[in-house]
């Protein structure tokens, strides 16, 4: 129960950051990209990963958490991966339509469950595979527009699902099979995702936009922007090790598709996007099969232990970010008094 009443906080709290920052920094790269014409998102997302490194190497110097060493060739593979997947999805964007790029992020949930039950023997109920089918329906109906295909662009699309879904899975892997937190594995893998895409970015970025990232024209606001959604990307890069360390990667898709339909909806309301009689039936649909998901994983969790991720070491390092510092010795004694509370019967 001490471990249990830890791993629901940190679970829900990583949910809660990962959906505030997600959306937060797309509304942000939206004014950045849209508004004031700063088309560079890969080499915007190896600034990012700079950041995130710099920020999490201060708070380690300052014993906010502890590291721990992964194998070197384990981490190189597995930043490496990570930042060539973000390249591909950026070059799918580019080389195909706006739907055919939404339907290759569909495809990510349905080929991680594949090989998750393919190679780690993991099984799904059918009342979940039930759950996922009804949310990419619903979401599909809400973002897919139009379907234009080609062959360069199919075959960017299948490389960015394969290497966002093995990424993913080894996110996953990493932290629970070799006793890793969050943290530890992005502090460690976050320099070679960065430069990977530090290397390869402008290059991307000009291939996508026909301009040069060095021979753009920085103002104050364009570098304001710029800053604001660095320091935000350091919560977006920390929840999704996070989400996916503490729950699946499979989890994680189905709450980046939450993020979608929040995005579509708040386009709505604070930009004036077209908004449609289907973009709304979508969302309902794609909501109550996120509902649906949710309802199954509660269901199935109480059938067994969650003992196999680190939930006072998680938990150390989420408070971290709300600015709450505690040793391990203090949150294992709050956790008691804590399980303690959540078991008690109730009283008349």
């Amino acid at each position: 129960m001490l471990e249990g009443s830890g791993f629901q906080l940190v679970v829900i709290g990583s949910l809660a950051l990962s959906v505030a920052s997600s959306v937060s920094i797309v509304i942000c790269n939206k004014a950045l990209i849209s508004s004031l014409g700063f088309p560079f998102a890969t080499t915007l997302t190896s600034w990012h990963l700079m950041v995130t490194f710099c920020t999490l190497h201060a708070a380690q110097c300052l014993h906010f958490f502890e590291p721990n060493s992964v194998d070197g060739k384990t981490v190189v593979v597995f930043g490496l991966l990570n930042g060539t997947s973000i390249g591909f999805l950026n070059l799918s964007l580019g080389f195909n339509s706006i739907g055919f790029y939404q339907m290759t992020k569909l495809a990510i949930i349905p080929f991680t469950v594949l090989l998750e039950t393919i190679f780690l023997k993991k099984k799904f109920s059918r009342s979940i595979k039930l759950s996922l089918l009804v949310l990419l329906i619903g979401v599909g109906i809400a973002s897919i527009t139009d379907l234009k295909l080609n062959l360069l662009g199919s075959i960017l699309s299948l490389l960015a699902i394969a290497t966002t879904c093995v990424g993913q899975i080894m996110t996953s892997t990493i932290q629970k099979r070799l006793k890793v937190s969050s943290t530890q594995l992005l502090y460690q893998s976050s320099p070679y995702q960065a430069a990977i895409l530090f290397l390869t970015g402008p290059f991307v970025d000009q291939l996508l936009t026909k301009r040069s990232v060095f021979a753009y024209s920085y103002s104050l606001v364009v570098l304001g922007f710029i800053i604001l959604s660095c320091l935000i990307a350091v919560s977006v890069n920390f929840s999704t090790f996070l989400v996916i360390g503490t729950t699946s990667p499979v989890t994680y898709q189905v709450l980046g598709h939450l993020k979608t339909c929040l995005v579509l909806s708040f386009g709505y309301i604070l930009l004036h996007d077209p908004f449609t009689v289907r973009n709304i039936i979508g969302i309902l649909i794609a909501i109550f099969g996120m509902a649906l998901y949710s309802y199954s994983c509660v269901r199935e969790a109480k059938k067994k232990s969650a003992n196999d991720v680190l939930p006072v070491l998680q938990l150390r390092e989420f408070l971290f970010v709300l600015g709450v510092q505690k040793s391990q010795a203090e949150l294992s004694s709050w956790l008691l008094r804590l399980g303690s509370l959540y078991s008690r019967p109730d009283r008349a």
